[in-house]
């Protein structure tokens, strides 16, 4: 298992972790609007257009800072998501130039599906909906991937 290098979760550990992915995730706008434009009361709206972000959700913040904090194996890592999660590992996977496999749910979105696929070291591998045979995929490939 790789030691996390997690910074506190306060004001300074959230700012230093900004530091580090920063250079790999956008900053994405905010866009004000008034509640009156959705039939209630007038008041500030604010929405932070996390849709922007690479892989298309905040999730590739996350994936940047697990990537980023740890020390990954020559294996690579592996993600169980059919979705935002399994996306934006593969996306921070190959601008990190990390082996990654996605273990993508065959009842996943067919657009999902492929712009993991695109990503050059991502390897899609697919798996039933059932948890108990997901489980028991990633736990064989994983034991593999180590051995080898």
């Amino acid at each position: 298992m790789s030691e996390a290098r997690t910074p506190a979760l306060d004001r300074a550990g959230i700012a230093a972790t900004y530091e580090l992915i920063r250079p790999h995730v956008r900053m994405t706008p905010v866009v004000e609007t008034d509640g009156a434009d959705f039939g209630l009361a007038a008041f500030p709206i604010r929405f932070k257009l996390e849709l922007l972000q690479h892989a298309g959700s905040f999730k590739s913040r996350g994936a940047f800072a697990n990537l980023l904090l740890r020390d990954i194996p020559a294996a690579g890592v592996i993600a169980a998501s059919g979705g935002n999660h399994g996306a934006a590992v593969a996306f921070a996977a190959m601008k990190l130039k990390v082996p990654a496999r996605i273990f993508v749910p065959s009842v996943a979105s067919p657009t999902k599906i492929k712009h993991s696929s695109r990503r050059s070291l991502v390897r899609p591998a697919w798996h039933s909906s059932s948890s108990s045979r997901r489980v028991s995929s990633i736990l064989c490939w994983w034991r593999w991937a180590v051995a080898v």
